[in-house]
């Protein structure tokens, strides 16, 4: 990329499909009880609709991120983009849900192709310095998704069906499509070896974690030898190691690895008891369930900007201390709010708009001091590492709280396909029950913040050596 040549078109050219992934998700979250209804499947079934993507984009993640490097960034992010874009008309056309899940699986490759090389095109062609701002953006476009997708997601569900919240994105990957072959440069190549055996262990590692988590079998834990097995072998490959274990020698990538998992974990996990309460509990339709979100897109939207100057200015510990504890008091006020039947919306709003401030003080700030001082020959590599120790958070906090959503539901005395089969409203003495199992299931994520919070601690001022873009 020439020196002279503005970076910005690139990067907004590719934020329109990381966008979509965005939506996507947020999305599903709010069509889950239409999807459980109409496919007839249990709560635990209709969670590996969310499962099975996040597993299915987290574990290639760490192949992707390299594939971006040796065959560069534009080309991987393309195929990506395709494959997602197909495989979201697949998912609308399914009528069964192991079709879905299984749509879900391939639409899971695909945002795993786009990911890391969005955040690699950054760290290649924007030097240090302005990373933050970078960054910034990265994170508005998640606050502005976090927006849209519950509240298109809700209008569509209501309106047309769930199948619709699929085939959106088919007009917008064509257009995605089309700005990026225009806009993204091509960029200097890495020759790169992949370690075939790395993956297998990493994929079999987190789908035994997962499953095993789900559905609550004991072999998941087998999963955790084939983790220690995974790093004895990174550290231990002469070629190329899927995991370069010498980026970790970084303090702040390390921790900032661990933190984003951490908010990965927690924000996946606290929608999902959030929207079961608002839709089943309190009888709202999948569009007013969505607008009590809309608070907390807004003010992450507001906040970003400014997050994302102060990341390049002062020590990262104070901003992600800030998120992380913000994070922590939100999701214990939300445990309270939905252990009643009648707290005012206000309140949940409010609870919302909390949530808004502490989610921009950790995504981007986090992301930003990972990849501060990799060198850009890794950048790739890094992207990867982060990203899929990022959606490893994700698929792990999806799994844990089906566990715990199920655990707490028969706790209650309530069956755990009782959800899929009434459509979503629970009625008569069931209603504060439910409500009050989804409160208890939201002090999960509240844990895995606070651990956060812990990590954030021990992060040390980075390097701000201006070095040239690639």
């Amino acid at each position: 990329m020439s020196s002279t040549q503005s970076p910005w078109p690139a990067l907004w050219a590719m934020v329109i499909g990381f966008f979509m992934i965005l939506v996507d998700n947020s999305i599903v979250s709010v069509a889950t009880p239409a999807i459980g209804r109409e496919l007839d499947a249990s709560v635990n079934a209709t969670i590996w609709v969310t499962s099975a993507y996040l597993l299915a984009y987290a574990v290639p993640l760490l192949v992707t991120g390299r594939l971006g490097d040796r065959f560069g960034p534009k080309r991987v992010y393309l195929t990506g983009l395709a494959v997602f874009t197909l495989s979201s008309l697949w998912c609308g056309l399914t009528d069964s849900i192991e079709g879905l899940v299984l749509a879900r699986v391939i639409q899971g490759l695909g945002a795993s192709m786009m990911t890391p090389q969005t955040m690699a095109v950054i760290t290649r062609t924007f030097p240090p310095t302005r990373r933050g701002a970078a960054m910034a953006l990265w994170g508005t476009v998640a606050g502005v998704a976090t927006l849209v997708g519950p509240l298109l997601g809700g209008i569509l569900v209501d309106a047309a069906g769930w199948e619709w919240i699929f085939f959106i994105n088919v007009p917008v990957g064509v257009v995605a499509f089309a700005l990026a072959w225009r806009l993204v440069p091509d960029l200097e190549k890495h020759g790169h070896s992949f370690d075939l055996l790395g993956v297998a262990l990493a994929t079999g590692a987190l789908f035994l974690m997962t499953f095993g988590i789900q559905e609550r079998e004991t072999f998941g834990w087998i999963g955790l030898p084939l983790v220690a097995l995974f790093v004895f072998w990174q550290s231990r490959i002469r070629s190329e190691p899927l995991v370069p274990l010498g980026l970790f020698k970084d303090r702040n990538f390390c921790l900032a690895n661990i933190g984003i998992a951490c908010t990965s974990f927690a924000v996946t996990a606290c929608f999902l008891p959030f929207t079961f309460y608002a839709q089943a509990s309190r009888g709202w339709s999948p569009t007013e369930a969505a607008l009590l979100g809309a608070p907390m897109a807004i003010v992450m939207m507001l906040v970003s900007r400014p997050v994302g100057r102060l990341v390049d200015v002062i020590h990262p510990r104070t901003i992600t201390v800030v998120g992380f504890s913000t994070g922590v008091l939100c999701l214990l006020w939300q445990a309270v709010l939905l252990h009643d039947l009648h707290s005012r919306v206000w309140l949940l709003c409010a609870s919302m708009a909390l949530l808004g401030i502490a989610n921009a003080c950790m995504w981007a700030p986090l992301a930003t001091t990972a990849t501060r001082n990799l060198p850009l020959s890794s950048a790739g590599a890094g992207a990867g590492v982060y990203n899929t120790l990022r959606q490893v958070g994700a698929v792990l906090g999806s799994a844990a709280v089906a566990a715990v959503l199920n655990a707490r539901l028969a706790a209650h005395h309530l069956p755990a396909d009782s959800f899929g089969q009434t459509g979503g409203r629970m009625a008569g003495d069931d209603l504060l029950p439910f409500a009050r199992a989804m409160s208890e299931s939201m002090l999960l994520p509240a844990v895995a913040l606070a651990l956060g919070l812990v990590i954030a601690l021990f992060f040390t001022s980075p390097d701000r050596t201006p070095t040239p873009a690639a």
